[in-house]
This record gives structure tokens, C-alpha cells and sequence, in this order.
């Protein structure tokens, strides 16, 4: 009876006393190891992975380096250089797509200037290496975008600036930023960024050079002047800030001095006006005493003139009392040794009459 299809393949897979046989043990780890390899990709440090899915069409961006899974006929994986890459302008011609030719740029004042060697460092973005690869293709080709566009962009930002901005650090900075940004804008889509521009001093013809070197020396000597300025402003403040001390080390002398004086015055003050307190009240007290005599003397004569006051009322309303015998006779006594004189006289020019003129009050 003929053998069947199944005790055929048994028998060759048993041996010699019906173990299985080791060269089938060692094709079958080729097999698996064949089969390892080419469901694995690697990727490198500075490389970026993109891993299409062939039956559902969808992309996969990997960033990490190590070992990824890509099945046999339904992965499809492509690796992309993400490491920063240099794209130069020099010399007379392009000569490769990382190599062209040096910058010529035409300032806004209508003067020419160029650079030796203009540098860009830029690179593939690694979360947009699927965009890379959709536009520009495998390996390098995206290198191709750096010429037409890093020229352009380069020479119209550089040349809204003139050849006196242009030598000025701070306006060439600027420059290169804005430039930087428009490439970045433009190549960002195809997953391209610049991180660096690097340009040495631009070049000028010769007299034009020598006109910048010779303003390049007037600004060194304006910096001088500066300086010597600045320097002579210190020294300035220096002696002010030692005749301000001085002045108010004078004033505070001064000051203590008026101050002392001051002081002494209201002592001064203080001690007079104790001096004419006691003084007035001193004066006062003797005041009141010579008063209170002077008061006293006055009502004595007050007394005594009001007594011979009533002596001499009494005297006259006695004396009043008189017969006028009496009266004729005290009269005579008090006449008593007057001689009286009478003469007449008249008031008019035809005198009727002669009056008596009385004195001593005598009728």
C-alpha cells in the first residue's frame, strides 16, 4: 500500500530513531529570523521614521530612535535625516544644492554690497517629516527648496536696508531675523525650518570701504569724547558732591553756633524778664506804699483844710452877723495904713458929675 501524503512528511521530518532532525531546527530560526528582520525597521538618532499603512492609507510620524514594527506587505517605512544640515552662498557659481552662489545684494540708497559666505543652518522638522516626504520626496530631496528661496528672501530683506544701516550690528540683526521668519514661513509647509543665519560684514568696493573705515575711526573718536565726557561728568559730580559736604559742614558750624547764641539770648531773655518782674514788683510794692502814705498825708490835710474851712465859714457867717459899726470898724483895721488916692474923672466931655471909684472893696 502505497504510503500516504502525511506519513511522507513525517517521515522526513524524524531522524534516525525518530527524533526530529536539526537541520529542520535550523531552518526554521532562519525563517524566523528573516521573517524578524523584515517586520523591523531601526532608527537612528537624528533620524525621523514615517510609517505608512498600506490597507488604510493613514500616516505615522516617529521621532524616537530604537527598533519599530513594520509588517510585510502591509507597512511601508521610510526614514528621513532630521539632523541640522548647512546651506551656503559662496564663491562664483552654485555648485551643489547645499552650495551656491555668494550673495549680491542692491542696498535701498542704490549701492551694491555682497557676502563672502552666507550660512543657513536649517533641518527637516521631525513632527512633519510625512509633509516633507509628500512634497519633496525620499533622502535628501528636500534640499532642493533651500536655493530659490534662501536667495530671494535674503537679498530683499538685506537690501531694504542701506549701506550705512547695513554696517550697523543692530539694524544687520534685525535683518536677519526678518529674514529668518519669511523662510521659515515659506518652507514651514514643506516641513523644512531654518534655525540659524550666519553672514560675516558685507563687502563694499574699495573707496567705499575706505569711507567706512574712516567713519569707523570718527565713531571711535566720538566714543573717545564720549568717554572723556562721561568721565569729566564724574569728576564734576565728585567735586560738587565735596563742595556740597564742605557747604554743609559750614552750615551745620554755623547752625550750632546760632543755635548756642539762641539759646543764650532766651537765657538772656528769660533772666531779664525775671530782673523786670521783680523790679516791677519791688516798684509796685513801693508804689503802693508811698500811696498808701501819700493817701494818708492827704486826708490829714484833707482834715485840717476842711476844719479851717468851718473855722473860717464860721468866722465869716459870724462876722456877717455883724452891725455894720462892726463891719466899718474890722474894715478900718484892715485900711489901716493904705492910702487911697481919688481922683475924678469923667466919661464924656462935658462932665455933669464925679464917681467914686471904691477900693479894697470898699463902697
Amino acid at each position: 500500500m502505497a504510503e500516504s501524503s502525511g506519513n511522507k512528511v513525517l517521515n522526513f521530518l524524524k531522524g534516525t530513531g525518530g527524533e526530529p532532525s536539526r537541520l529542520w531546527i535550523a531552518g526554521a530560526a532562519i525563517a524566523l529570523a528573516v521573517v524578524s528582520f523584515r517586520s523591523c525597521a531601526s532608527i537612528e538618532a537624528g533620524q525621523v521614521a514615517v510609517r505608512i499603512n498600506n490597507i488604510t492609507g493613514s500616516t505615522e510620524v516617529i521621532t524616537q530612535p530604537g527598533l519599530i514594527m513594520k509588517l510585510p506587505g502591509i507597512h511601508n517605512v521610510y526614514l528621513l535625516d532630521s539632523s541640522p544640515q548647512t546651506f551656503h552662498l559662496r564663491g562664483p557659481a552654485n555648485k551643489s544644492v547645499l552650495e551656491g552662489k555668494e550673495l549680491t545684494v542692491r542696498a535701498s540708497d542704490g549701492s551694491s554690497f555682497a557676502f563672502n559666505d552666507t550660512t543657513l543652518l536649517f533641518r527637516a522638522i521631525p513632527g512633519s517629516a510625512d509633509e516633507t516626504l509628500r512634497d519633496s520626496g525620499l533622502d535628501h530631496a528636500y534640499y532642493e527648496w533651500m536655493l530659490p528661496y534662501a536667495r530671494s528672501i535674503l537679498r530683499d530683506e538685506f537690501g531694504r536696508e542701506s549701506t550705512i544701516t547695513v554696517s550697523n550690528p543692530t539694524s544687520f540683526a534685525q535683518a536677519e531675523q526678518r529674514a529668518r521668519a519669511r523662510l521659515n514661513k515659506v518652507l514651514g509647509p514643506h516641513g523644512i525650518e531654518i534655525t540659524s543665519i550666519v553672514t560675516p560684514r558685507p563687502r563694499f568696493s574699495k573707496e567705499y570701504e575706505d569711507l567706512i573705515e574712516s567713519r569707523n575711526q570718527t565713531e571711535n573718536q566720538l566714543a573717545v569724547i564720549d568717554s572723556e565726557l562721561s568721565r569729566a561728568k564724574t569728576e564734576r559730580d565728585r567735586k560738587l558732591a565735596e563742595v556740597e559736604r564742605d557747604q554743609n559742614k559750614v552750615i551745620q558750624t554755623k547752625r550750632a553756633e546760632l543755635e548756642s547764641q539762641l539759646a543764650t539770648a532766651w537765657t538772656q531773655q528769660t533772666q531779664t524778664h525775671r530782673e523786670v518782674d521783680t523790679y516791677k514788683i519791688e516798684k509796685l510794692a513801693a508804689g503802693q506804699a508811698a500811696r498808701s502814705a501819700s493817701k494818708s498825708t492827704a486826708d490829714q490835710l484833707k482834715g485840717q483844710l476842711q476844719a479851717e474851712y468851718e473855722s473860717r465859714k464860721a468866722e465869716i457867717d459870724a462876722f456877717r452877723n455883724q452891725p455894720v459899726e462892726r463891719v466899718m470898724e474890722r474894715l478900718g483895721e484892715r485900711l489901716k495904713g493904705v492910702t487911697i488916692d481919688i481922683q475924678p474923672y469923667r466919661n464924656d466931655g462935658n462932665p455933669q458929675r464925679v464917681q467914686l471909684e471904691t477900693v479894697g472893696g470898699a463902697k
